[in-house]
């Protein structure tokens, strides 16, 4: 194992979460095609994509549970192995329905990879330094966002199932460098500290349901979306590729801006941003615009994610970060599976269907970001630990009471 710096082990990890999602991302584009493939119908589709994210909620809370109470390492460790054995299943010469198994596990491994790797960033960062820290594990996902499709061009529809057995091997892989890495790890023994909810963890909380909201569309809906317009399999790859590309590039200046700008109007104006191109895609049927209109996108979400993210811990105890990581997984994969299990149905009725209704309801829920991160402090002093969560903890309270 190795014991570094937290400059050098947060180098470490984003190379583990970069080389896991360019495995997990060699044939996503392509797996609502593959799954039509082996007999799905939309609606079929939709059940599959959204057992990924139904094993999520149900595991995610407990997740961080296990990661507060015995430690980063050992959990990051068994899931970066379940997703990569998970992932090398789609070889198996099987219809549609029977991937739900697999994407069960893969759901599962995902949450607690996502839980383990941020609250370490958190536990290894103070709150003025945490937003550039956290942007740095999101640039990582989103570069394997990029690079996974595009390598993954030489893959057929029909041997899709061999795209996923190399990201089983980059999983595996991740999990091996993972294995030498320490993560500030202190097991304390005893019972773990109650959690403490305020208005900038609920207020997260409803932002990761918003956002999941048009995760969820795309997840379902995208590929069949731009398949239905005749777009190429290189253009259904090119579109993950060119959203990726102004993540990856503009996520250290969103990190900065988390650190030293009002994060509550960063996230929101982040979240708006979404909500009006996930309503706007489907009118859209040049797919040449619609691969620009996503890197448009994308700047949006690069610059207000790690406000929200660094909003969630604000305050937070280390032994805390966890089980917010984990709530904030799961109210993010919640929303995200009910919308994604919901857009198969609708789309076979109009394409326009699920995107404009996701829109109108994320937005809804973007809106009440105003009420609850109302008091919260929107810029942390460099000089001294923010207390504006205890505060607003107490004056929660106080209402509720």
């Amino acid at each position: 194992m190795v014991t570094a710096s937290p400059a050098s082990t947060l180098r470490r990890l984003t190379v583990i979460v970069g080389l896991q999602w360019l495995g997990a991302s060699l044939g996503l584009p392509l797996l609502p095609l593959f799954l039509e493939h082996r007999g799905g119908t939309p609606t079929v589709i939709g059940m599959i994509m959204s057992a990924f994210f139904v094993a999520g909620v149900a595991t995610q809370f407990a997740l961080g549970h296990l990661v507060d109470r015995f430690g980063r390492r050992v959990v990051l460790l068994s899931s970066l192995g379940l997703y990569g054995v998970a992932s090398m299943t789609y070889l198996l010469p099987v219809s549609a329905p029977y991937f739900i198994v697999t994407r069960v596990a893969q759901g599962a491994a995902a949450g607690a990879i996502e839980v383990a790797s941020l609250s370490a960033v958190a536990a290894l960062y103070p709150e003025h330094e945490r937003g550039r820290a956290v942007s740095r594990i999101f640039a990582a996902q989103l570069f394997g966002l990029a690079v996974g499709p595009v390598a993954g061009v030489v893959v057929s529809v029909r041997a899709l199932g061999w795209a996923y057995f190399v990201a089983g091997v980059f999983s595996l892989l991740a999990m091996v460098q993972a294995g030498r890495l320490s993560l500030g790890d202190v097991v304390v023994q005893g019972p773990l500290p109650a959690l403490a909810w305020s208005r900038n963890v609920v207020g997260a909380l409803v932002a990761a349901a918003a956002s999941g909201l048009a995760i969820g569309v795309y997840e379902t809906c995208w590929t069949l979306l731009m398949h239905a317009h005749h777009a190429t399999t290189l253009q259904i790859r090119l579109s993950f590729t060119l959203f990726s590309v102004p993540w990856v590039v503009l996520s250290p200046l969103g990190g900065w801006l988390a650190d030293h700008a009002n994060r509550r109007l960063i996230g929101l104006g982040g979240l708006a941003n979404m909500a009006f191109f996930l309503s706007l895609y489907p009118h859209v049927h040049s797919n040449v615009t619609l691969l620009w209109l996503g890197s448009i996108e994308a700047i949006g979400g690069s610059l207000s994610l790690p406000s929200i993210a660094s909003l969630l811990t604000q305050g937070s105890s280390e032994r805390e970060f966890g089980r917010r990581q984990g709530l904030y997984a799961t109210a993010n994969t919640a929303s995200l599976a009910l919308a994604a299990l919901v857009s198969g149905a609708l789309f076979s009725i109009n394409t326009a269907l699920p995107f404009t209704i996701m829109a109108a309801a994320s937005m809804a829920l973007t809106l009440t970001t105003l009420f609850w991160w109302r008091g919260v402090a929107g810029r942390i002093s460099h000089t001294a630990p923010a207390t504006a969560d205890a505060d607003a903890a107490g004056q929660l309270e106080e209402e509720q009471g």
